[in-house]
């Protein structure tokens, strides 16, 4: 895998944006540079910022945010740009900034992305599709960058064959963010105290809990993202053969 430093791209405002390519396919291919990203909330992106992110070149944007939140923090600037697309995969919603700091943290959030695997599999099927049959380079995000964002790369990477040591280690990448994305929690809820110890981690313990129990319901991974998602086999060849170089 490329070191990691190489991944995040330095921005003033996003403290999670990164390039998605260098991961090797069982195929012996890897994943091409420059071609898919993922990201924190683009409703951040102003100024220089602004600039650096249209020298991506990025054609197609997936917002996997609520609604409500695009409206109280704003999307994309210019979206009429791209080609975007609002698909919310979480259906439950929960303020990580409250969790019980007596709950064992990563069985709590492996529990969440349970409910997102299960309820979102109407808008995961359509963000899979859209990366690989929209115009791109493209870029998916949510708020932090983490636990939507990182489904979402994970399902990503299972179907290109990325090995699941890889895939661990990209949603573990969040790590080197977690510093910042808490500053701006506290920055914007002046006066409220952060119940939980762990707010902003994304440990890889977290994602091998999901990827094991998505293969503990369904058999496999992949069978959940045939089975339930609805992936077919052509949207994985069109997407490995977009992708994998």
């Amino acid at each position: 895998m490329s070191q990691p430093g190489l991944r995040h791209l330095p921005f003033t405002r996003l403290h999670n944006f990164r390039d998605m390519g260098g991961y090797r396919s069982a195929d012996g291919r890897i994943v091409a540079w420059g071609a898919l990203y993922r990201a924190d909330s683009l409703g951040k992106l102003q100024g220089a910022d602004w600039d650096r992110f249209l020298g991506l070149g990025i054609r197609t944007v997936i917002d996997l945010r609520y609604p409500w939140e695009i409206d109280a923090k704003g999307r994309i600037p210019e979206p009429e740009r791209f080609t975007y697309a609002n698909l919310s995969i979480e259906h439950r919603p929960y303020d990580q900034a409250e969790i019980d700091p007596g709950l064992d943290p990563w069985r709590y959030l492996a529990d969440r992305f349970a409910e997102v695997a299960q309820d979102g599999v109407d808008e995961i099927r359509r963000a899979v599709e859209l990366i690989a049959d929209g115009p791109g380079p493209a870029v998916f995000h949510c708020t932090s960058g983490k636990d939507r964002t990182g489904l979402i790369a994970a399902l990503v990477l299972t179907l290109l064959d990325v090995p699941e040591e890889e895939i661990l280690a990209d949603f573990a990448l969040t790590e080197l963010a977690t510093e910042r994305l808490t500053a701006d929690w506290h920055a914007a809820n002046p006066g409220r105290t952060m119940r939980w110890p762990s707010y902003g981690r994304a440990p890889a313990t977290v994602m091998e809990l999901v990827l094991a129990d998505l293969a503990g319901r369904y058999g496999s991974v992949s069978a959940y993202l045939t089975d339930a998602v609805g992936i077919t086999p052509d949207t994985t060849a069109r997407l490995r053969e977009r992708l994998l170089v």
